[in-house]
């Protein structure tokens, strides 16, 4: 259990902000970005690749590939990438405009507010993340390899292309064609593209197959067994087992084979005698045994349209997946000694219930604040240990840092885990961050007791917190 420990988190964060400028507050503009090098796609400017949940980024609208063409007015051509950073978080400012553009609209102004928090502040979504492994059904972060292969025409600017419409279905497959197309036109739709037939922009035209391997030679049984697949399924939302073959595995070892795509045709001059593909994708699967393509559709497109307009990766595309899904009370903790409050988000439960910034934590649920990061660490580190035996074994999976021995508590051994963590030698305190689950808190009783040292005094409060909750997914 050498990862997954609090105070690998506590080095890191610690790391991370001692490298900033000297100074007591760290601001966020809650999302992250990377200088485009496409021709397609804003060259040469920041482009959007994550927008954090909870943050007035994502309350503004801001949205993944959206490209930054200002920062308070600046053109970002005019300036070095490494200048960058300093337009987005010039000191004394607490918001800043940004002018961008997308598939929907040429140009459009958003403000965004900055958060600025002590730099020794911890927040519970960090939190969560330290201690995960207290609910890694509802908390985690996951990779996975995709069978995904992009061709871009480099010369086009898909900035200029509005409207799309879809090839005439094939009357042999006219049901899985129209199938195929909605999930199409749901994704481009939200980006930005209007559905038209009156003369649009581009063509879309799919292909797939489905058949048995007919160079099939038979299966590697013991690589199948040791090496289940892992994917994002779009509809649920939640990382599943599926029946594909992994990426080592040769075509020989298939019984079955899958294809599925989809060509985006510039058709702006139809006088043209060759209309050219623009973008296009296509996924090549493996499988031991048989599928879906409408299923395939529905699940996957979502995930293969993620990369237009801006394609990062041609192939071999990586995912990253994270799922949050805690206890927020607005409290954010002095990462050097826990029992701080440092800051308290406005209008949060906590700051409902009377806490207030300079408070003094003794007690969360009944157990005590008054540790040390490395004696939560410890004490972290021997409860996962003492309960290795409660979690269940056949949902064993990897996480994004490459820990293999991730597993979901054994359903049957909840009681005994609630049971454990009464125990003040695992110093179980932020196990409050999932109190709303069943393996944590049996009882179901959504509200949390913390008592509060004011001056010499104590005082208890009833905090009653509210469950933030999300998944976000970027390709890596």
């Amino acid at each position: 259990m050498k990862r997954l420990i609090f105070a690998v988190l506590l080095l890191l964060a610690v790391t991370l902000l001692k490298a900033q400028p000297k100074s007591e507050f760290i601001c966020r503009v809650g999302f992250t970005y990377e200088i485009s090098s496409s021709n397609n796609w804003g060259k040469g400017r920041p482009i959007i690749l994550n927008v954090h949940p909870y943050t007035s980024a994502e309350s503004a609208g801001l949205k993944p590939n959206d490209i930054i063409e200002t920062i308070d007015g600046v053109n970002t051509l005019n300036v070095q990438p490494e200048e960058i950073p300093q337009l987005l978080n010039r000191a004394g400012k607490k918001e800043i405009v940004l002018g961008i553009r997308n598939l929907e609209f040429i140009s459009k102004d958003f403000i965004i507010q900055k958060e600025c928090k002590k730099n020794n502040a911890i927040t519970e979504d960090q939190l969560a993340s330290a201690f995960e492994m207290y609910s890694l059904e509802t908390t985690s972060e996951r990779t996975f390899v995709a069978p995904f292969r992009y061709t871009t025409l480099p010369e086009i600017n898909f900035a200029d292309f509005k409207t799309y419409a879809f090839t005439v279905p094939d009357p042999n497959n006219e049901k899985l064609e129209n199938i195929i197309n909605e999930c199409i036109k749901k994704e481009l739709s939200g980006k930005g593209l209007v559905f038209t037939s009156d003369n649009p922009d581009l063509l879309i035209q799919t292909f797939y197959f489905f058949d048995k391997n007919p160079n099939y030679k038979g299966q590697n049984k013991i690589l199948i067994k040791k090496e289940l697949v892992y994917r994002y399924n779009a509809l649920t939302k939640k990382m599943e087992i599926f029946p594909f073959m992994p990426a080592s595995t040769s075509e020989s070892e298939a019984e079955y084979l899958l294809q599925l795509g989809f060509r985006l045709i510039d058709r702006r001059d139809p006088s043209k005698n060759k209309l050219q593909v623009i973008w296009e994708c296509e996924s090549n699967e493996l499988l031991s045994e048989p599928y879906k393509l409408e299923e395939y559709a529905k699940i996957f497109i979502p995930l293969m349209c993620m990369q237009y307009p801006y394609v990062k990766r041609t192939e071999g595309i990586r995912f990253k997946v994270n799922n949050k899904a805690y206890y927020y009370t607005g409290i954010n903790y002095n990462m050097d000694q826990l029992n701080q409050v440092i800051h308290i988000d406005q209008n949060s439960p906590a700051y409902t219930a009377g806490l207030r910034t300079r408070d003094v934590i003794e007690s969360i649920n009944g157990h005590s604040v008054n540790y040390t990061p490395e004696e939560f660490t410890a004490a972290y580190k021997k409860f996962i240990a003492a309960t290795i035996n409660y979690r269940d074994q056949s949902t064993l999976f990897m996480d994004a840092n490459g820990f293999k021995y991730c597993m979901y508590w054994d359903k049957l051994q909840y009681p005994k885990i609630a049971e454990t963590l009464k125990d003040e030698q695992y110093l179980p305190v932020f196990s409050y961050l999932y109190n709303f689950t069943p393996y944590i808190n049996p009882d179901a009783a959504n509200s949390c007791t913390f008592v509060v040292k004011r001056g010499t005094n104590n005082t208890e409060f009833i905090i009653r917190p509210s469950i933030r909750g999300y998944v976000t997914i970027e390709v890596e």
